[in-house]
């Protein structure tokens, strides 16, 4: 609990958020940053697939694509981070959490591809089907992602992010 005096002189009393609403303010901010960064790679897979290229190469552009801007977006946003990021202890280490996840989803997308290849789907259900393995792929590796990156990569500002702090 924090003591602060109001402009009226008068003593109140604040609680500071404990540590389980800090991580479930990061939680829910990674989640909507991911929305943001799927969304962007949404339209670069559709994109790539509209236009008959090999599902790897779209889930690999989507990949790209929603990469930098989640690493922007979840550095400033939900943990707080400004000014330049230190390559080897923010940069280096995202790349390596998040180059395993997008591993993960190229290689459930291509095998999609390889699944639904005997089909012969008319070429908007073969887009669409492969979208969903993309994002279902994205879906199952979103909590090991944000764990990875909250213990590892960004956690020494974790607990100064405005987010996460509260005015005392």
């Amino acid at each position: 609990m924090t003591t602060v005096t109001n402009p009226a002189n008068r003593r109140t009393t604040e609680e500071s958020p404990g540590p389980r609403r800090r991580g479930a303010v990061r939680f829910v901010r990674a989640a909507a940053s991911s929305v943001a960064a799927t969304l962007l790679s949404q339209a670069a897979l559709i994109a790539v697939l509209a236009a008959d290229g090999a599902p790897w190469l779209a889930s690999a552009c989507a990949f790209a694509a929603g990469a930098v801007l989640n690493f922007f977006l979840t550095r400033r946003w939900v943990w707080g981070r400004r000014g330049r990021p230190e390559v080897g202890r923010e940069l280096l280490p995202y790349v390596l959490v998040i180059s395993l996840g997008g591993l993960a989803s190229v290689g459930l997308t291509t095998l999609a591809g390889h699944l639904l290849a005997p089909l012969r789907l008319p070429h908007f259900w073969w887009v669409v089907l492969l979208d969903a393995a993309y994002v279902f792929s994205y879906a199952l590796v979103f909590v090991v992602k944000f764990t990875m990156l909250d213990r590892f990569v960004f956690a020494r500002g974790a607990a100064r992010s405005p987010a996460t702090t509260s005015r005392s």
